[in-house]
């Protein structure tokens, strides 16, 4: 098993990284995801499609988001797992949100595919060897490792749910600070 503190990413990746919470990857993803499970139960309906600042994402919009780094963070770590020597490009993150209408979409359904793409995402990578989770690709012109990706992953959710509570909500976040 591959501890957080053996993994290093660039500089775009660092707080993710940080922020993942556990040093082993499963128990990462199981408390990132209890959080997220945690703070939509809690969220106020009235929140779902607020947004804090004008040009902002909605908690909805945001959620999107999430999900659409949740495939992404995991296609680049099959793709690297399976030794493919092909770089990966990077993705703009505000045009994919405008490009992606969240509108017609329902809360509970969006809720459900991140939740079900995190679980699938977790079996993907307990099912690998310490060598395929330390097989190395470039993504976005930088050297990641599979692993990477996968603390990234967790890492990713719990920033974004540090937001929601801190810029959304109006709470001090006191999980997962950078150090």
């Amino acid at each position: 098993m591959i501890s957080r503190n053996q993994v290093s990413v660039p500089e775009p990746y660092l707080t993710y990284l940080n922020k993942a919470g556990a040093d082993e990857l499963p128990k990462a993803l199981t408390e990132s995801t209890k959080r997220f499970k945690k703070l939509v139960a809690d969220l106020p309906k009235k929140k779902i499609d607020y947004a804090y600042a004008e040009g902002k994402w909605t908690i909805k919009q945001l959620l999107q988001h999430i999900i659409d780094a949740e495939r992404v963070f995991a296609f680049r770590a099959v793709w690297f797992s399976r030794n493919d020597p092909s770089p990966q490009p990077g993705f703009d993150e505000n045009n994919w949100a405008a490009s992606t209408s969240v509108g017609d979409r329902k809360w509970k359904v969006m809720i459900q595919e991140f939740l079900l793409l995190r679980e699938a995402n977790a079996l993907f990578f307990e099912s690998l060897s310490d060598e395929q989770l330390q097989r190395t690709g470039t993504s976005n012109n930088v050297a990641v490792s599979t692993v990477g990706f996968g603390f990234i992953s967790a890492g990713h959710l719990n920033h974004h749910i540090d937001i929601i509570e801190e810029r959304y909500l109006n709470k001090q976040s006191k999980k997962n600070k950078v150090v």
